[in-house]
């Protein structure tokens, strides 16, 4: 039976095989999203683009531009789609690459309808995570959450969504350690299984950032329990 509530959101599959396409938009749609398709990566990329998606499933071996290129492709023009990338490889190597790419996602060929749903689900709940009117700080670190702005020492630092929803959850309990699990439950909405590195290529992608110019250190590793933003 159809979800209602879904009605509101599309999805673009992007995939050359007809049957996977097929099958995708199948279980997509039985789940009550709307869909639009397209079986190369300038298509994707065009309709992308052009329909303004809620969000894209991508796979990363498609004719004219591969997956990774449109990803980059359109974080370079500013567009934060949520997307999820398909892949038959499973090295982490290749989850990296597609994390660094600016994928939200990254989902291994053959995978189980449930998860793919569970991997929609998560990145349509990051696309209308509500907003707060507060401005957080720690130390010179800002973050206006209305405006999707963060700044340290007064100087803009440019983030990814995820990069952002991972801040922000931090912030949002400053001096309280946050296990992988519950990090991975609240930025990807499941739990990844339990040798992934998802979480470590973020948290690297933040202190790179936020430690740009050497400043003191805000983000700090607990071992063996999990992350946590304070001021030493």
């Amino acid at each position: 039976m159809k979800s209602a509530a879904n009605a509101e959101f599309l999805v673009v599959v992007a995939e050359d095989d007809p049957s996977v396409r097929n099958a995708v938009e199948r279980v997509l749609e039985l789940e009550g999203y709307q869909v639009k398709t397209a079986n190369d990566g300038n298509a994707a990329l065009d309709l992308i683009t052009s329909s303004k998606p809620h969000a894209a499933v991508m796979d990363v071996m498609m004719p004219f531009a591969d997956g990774l290129t449109v990803t980059r492709e359109l974080r370079h023009r500013g567009n934060r789609t949520p997307v999820l990338l398909l892949t038959a490889r499973h090295e982490v190597g290749d989850r990296v690459a597609g994390l660094d790419a600016g994928a939200d996602d990254y989902l291994v060929k053959p995978f189980a309808v449930d998860e793919l749903l569970a991997r929609v689900r998560a990145l349509l709940r990051r696309y209308e995570s509500p907003t707060s009117a507060a401005v957080m700080t720690i130390g010179d670190l800002s973050m206006d959450v209305n405006k999707r702005e963060v700044k340290r020492g007064g100087k803009a630092l440019e983030l990814t969504k995820t990069e952002f929803d991972l801040l922000h959850i931090l912030l949002e309990q400053q001096n309280i350690v946050l296990s992988r699990e519950y990090l991975y439950e609240h930025i990807w909405g499941y739990n990844f299984e339990t040798n992934s590195k998802s979480l470590d290529v973020y948290i690297g992608y933040l202190r790179r950032k936020l430690d740009d110019s050497g400043e003191e250190k805000l983000l700090h590793t607990v071992r063996g329990v999990g992350y946590v933003m304070r001021q030493t």
